[in-house]
């Protein structure tokens, strides 16, 4: 009886795999955090040498915390029912919690890193108990305690970071993220009981698919954000008027590039995987990176935009050009994941890219930019001609091979 119950919380064949309006408030909290992911980088722009390093460690730290937050709560609406009340409460709390991570986040490595862990640690340890008490007797209830026995693992780390020496609270930090990003990748395995095989769940693929590509488009629109405030916040000027342009069109670009074929036919490749839980996980990997490269990308808008033509500075190229060299090294490796191939364009792009750099850091930023977003454009190009008159391909996933049946009954 109890096992019958809790099996009410699981996502039933007819469920829409549609991404409901709770997920879309939920991804409300992260426009903010997105946002604010982004305005600890821009202030790296001045830095240089090991100031840069471990700055950008410390804001990237931030942004792994938060996406490993996401892509939890990804998973939990892909396996159980959105519309139960216990996994709403779950989704609204996870929100409210993100949201608390979002405010503190450019305060998090100083006064702020008590409620920036808390918030965290409520996620990780609380909220996977929350769910399997709901499960009760369940066989798939062992999922969410593994999950909040390794989040109890990495715990006194994140605690003694928060509460420790400032000089300390990075390495105590990245320790803990470390364990938990492991802990993901293994499978939370524990004595007696093995590990939870993350690449047999039983997932709905096209909702999985759509939260990718949602997170994505929010990664966009907070580049587009971006764009505009600065824009809007400076003097006018021909230069400013024409940088604006080219960030704009530099961001249709990375938009065109990521649905090209392989973005768009992520949702069929899922649903055509013997073993789409193996396909999601690599896939959400891969989306970390292009969501990542997104919000470094926004930041080179955010510098050229304000001094088209400065004095060129070393820490612009991480910006400015490390950011796309990053999104199209994700979307090949995107590309790899649902077709089992690499186009010669991503390629091309790429090497482009990286001849062009030592060159560009001599260069003015606006000139830089410009030569990103040409490079983008020979990729879009080459895309479209190489796809011209021919019809949609069908997702050959290396990735997700494997029969059906082979689908973990526990997940």
């Amino acid at each position: 009886m109890a096992a019958r119950r809790g099996a009410e919380l699981l996502r039933p064949p007819e469920s829409s795999g549609r991404a409901t309006f709770l997920e879309l408030f939920f991804d409300l909290a992260f426009v903010v955090a997105l946002t604010r992911v982004s305005q600890r980088f821009a202030g790296l722009t001045d830095d240089t040498g090991w100031a840069l390093v471990t700055g950008f460690g410390r804001t990237l730290l931030l942004f792994l915390a938060l996406w490993l937050i996401w892509s939890h709560t990804a998973w939990i609406t892909s396996r159980y029912e959105p519309e139960q009340p216990v996994i709403q409460a779950v989704v609204v709390g996870t929100m409210f919690a993100g949201l608390v991570m979002a405010v503190t986040l450019p305060r998090a490595m100083e006064e702020r890193a008590l409620s920036f862990t808390a918030a965290y640690l409520m996620v990780m340890v609380v909220r996977p108990l929350v769910v399997a008490a709901a499960l009760r007797g369940h066989p798939r209830r062992l999922v969410p305690f593994r999950l909040a026995a390794w989040a109890s693992v990495s715990a006194p780390l994140w605690l003694a970071g928060a509460l420790g020496p400032d000089q300390l609270r990075l390495p105590l930090w990245a320790a803990a993220l470390a364990v938990d990003y492991l802990a993901w990748t293994l499978g939370w395995p524990l004595p007696w009981l093995g590990a939870a095989a993350v690449a047999r769940w039983r997932i709905a693929g096209m909702h999985l698919a759509d939260r990718y590509q949602q997170m994505f488009l929010i990664a966009l629109g907070e580049s587009i954000l971006v764009i505009g405030v600065v824009f809007s916040g400076v003097d006018y000027s021909a230069e400013r008027a024409a940088a604006f342009a080219v960030a704009f069109a530099t961001s249709a670009l990375l938009w065109r590039i990521y649905f090209h074929r392989a973005g768009l036919l992520l949702t069929e490749a899922l649903d055509r995987a013997g073993l789409p839980g193996r396909l999601g996980a690599t896939s959400g990997r891969t989306h970390l990176l292009i969501v990542l490269s997104v919000l470094v990308t926004s930041v080179g808008y955010e510098l050229v935009i304000d001094d088209p033509f400065g004095s060129p500075r070393p820490s612009w190229l991480l910006f400015v050009v490390g950011g796309p060299v990053l999104f199209l090294v994700a979307r090949t490796r995107l590309e790899y994941e649902i077709f089992g191939r690499i186009s010669r364009s991503r390629t091309i792009g790429l090497v482009a890219l990286l001849l062009f750099t030592p060159a560009l850091a001599r260069w003015a930023p606006m000139v830089g930019l410009s030569v990103v977003s040409g490079v983008l454009a020979l990729v879009a190009l080459l895309d479209a001609w190489r796809s011209r008159g021919r019809p949609l391909e069908i997702p050959t996933s290396p990735v997700g091979r494997g029969a059906a049946g082979d689908r973990d009954s526990e997940a």
